[in-house]
Formats: C-alpha cells, structure tokens, sequence
C-alpha cells in the first residue's frame, strides 16, 4: 500500500469439489504469487476451499470446517509472513449449522468473516442455514472493508448498508453459473456506482457435475468503471490499484454550485419503509 492506494488482485480459479487439500494449497500458492506483484488485498471466490454444487447437506459435511479451523490457520501463517490480506470462500460449520462463508484474513491473523444472507436455490445454497449475523465493515490498514457473496449482490441493500457503514472496498466472492452474465457486466457496475465504493467480484470457472461457471472477475472503481476485468473460460489473475479516498469523497461535484450529487447524503430515508418492512410482498 502507497498512501492512499491499495492494489488488489482478483483470483480466478477453478476450484475442485471434495479436494479441499488441493484447493487451499492452490489458494497459498496464488497468495505467494500475488504478494510478489505486491498486491494488498487477495480476493478469492465463493467456496474456493470446497467446491459448490453439492448434492446434499450430508455430503458437503466432511468438508466443511470451523472459522477459525485448520484452513484459515494456515492462512493465517501466510499472510503474516507475506503481510497480505486475503479474502476466500469456505464452508463453515458452528455447533448444528452451516453456513456458506468469506473470511477475511490479515498478518494479525482472521479480521472478520461473513455468512451469506441471501440463498438462491442452487448447489449447496439449497441445504445450508441463512446467514445469522447482520453485515459488517472491518478497518484495516488498508482501508475499510465489506464483505457479501454472490446472489447477495442482487439485492441493493446489501451494498447500500455497507456502504452507510463506511465501506471503501467491497469483496464479492461468487460463483455465477451459466445465465448470469448480466449481473457481471451491469450489475456489480451499478452497485459500485450507486454507493461511490470499490468492489472486486472475484468468480470461478470450469464445469462441475454440469454446472458451467463464467469468470467475468472484475474490479470496478467508485466511478463505476470497470479497472480489470478476467475472461470468461480460463484461470486467470487480474491487478488494479484503488483510492481509498476517492471511495471516501462521497459528494461528487461536477461543477461547484451548479451540478453536485451525493447518492449518500441525499437519501430520503423516511420514505423507504417498504424496504425494510417485514411484509409479504404484494403485486
């Protein structure tokens, strides 16, 4: 990190189902490479410890682990040694549930975690519990950061109240299957856009059991400009470098006294209590 920047790298891999093994010792060794590009934040996609599309509770089980447990110990070490933050998906287990979960780890060892909220009918989203713990923002030093994962993505409060919390880079692991390009290519630019942060939307590629993934990683600054972008057949890396000021400037003046906005400030939100009101929905 220099100043106020911060340089992120988007892994795009293509993690194996049931070789949890492999896939965290592929996850230290593209930590290791990143660090040497001198990349700050390491963002890696949903699940890329375990595999997604399982076919049942009981079959995902054995692979899924505490947080902390002996995968985020090891990364842990690495980080500390390399002085890196990473961001990866896991399968988490506490007590009698389960969750689909991002962890975020720094040389000080797990700054937080995340359980997905929002759970679409799909792999293993269809036999594990909702996300039990509100969204947070962890203060790093390098910057403020957010976590959710993939369908979460979907629904804009899910960056909004991230936002409000004082986010500047927003991590979105995923694992978008064929049909969901539009949410790639328009989606995670108009979250970024809309809330003036920073967000790296990291997927997966490859097929597993029929199930095609599409890349399409990205990194797209608080403008709504898309900085790096991966393909959508191979693993691949992808680098750009953010200002965490700019993510910060919320009021955007496009000529002083005349044309300013802020998407922040100029909330009315004593007109929005259909969002958050616990009503059945209505056609």
């Amino acid at each position: 990190m220099h100043d106020d920047k911060v340089k992120i790298a988007a892994i795009q891999m293509d993690p194996k189902i049931m070789a949890k093994r492999a896939n965290l010792d592929k996850i230290l060794f593209e930590v290791r490479l990143a660090a040497n590009e001198d990349a700050d934040l390491i963002v890696f996609p949903e699940c890329a410890l375990t595999g997604y599309v399982f076919a049942s509770r009981d079959e995902a089980i054995p692979f899924m682990e505490t947080v902390p447990g002996p995968s985020t110990d090891e990364l842990a070490i690495c980080c500390r040694e390399l002085g890196v933050h990473v961001i990866a998906g896991l399968l988490e287990v506490d007590a009698d549930k389960y969750f689909n979960t991002a962890v975020l780890v720094g040389p000080r060892g797990i700054v937080g975690k995340y359980r997905k909220i929002h759970l679409p009918f799909l792999g293993i989203d269809r036999f594990i519990d909702h996300g039990n713990q509100p969204f947070r923002v962890y203060q790093t030093p390098i910057g403020n950061i957010g976590m959710h994962i993939c369908y979460d993505c979907n629904f804009p409060e899910s960056a909004r109240v991230m936002a409000l919390l004082g986010t500047d880079i927003l991590a979105l692991p995923t694992n978008w299957p064929e049909g969901r390009d539009k949410v790639a290519k328009h989606v995670i630019i108009t979250r970024a856009y809309e809330n003036k942060v920073h967000i790296v939307a990291v997927d997966r590629v490859g097929r597993e059991r029929g199930t095609r993934f599409i890349g399409l990683s990205q990194i797209v600054n608080a403008w709504g400009d898309t900085i790096a972008e991966a393909g959508s057949d191979n693993e691949e890396v992808v680098y750009a470098e953010v200002s965490l000021e700019e993510a910060r400037q919320k009021r955007v003046v496009f000529k002083a006294g005349e044309f300013e906005m802020d998407f922040i400030g100029d909330r009315r939100p004593e007109f929005y209590n259909e969002i958050t009101a616990n009503k059945s929905w209505r056609c």
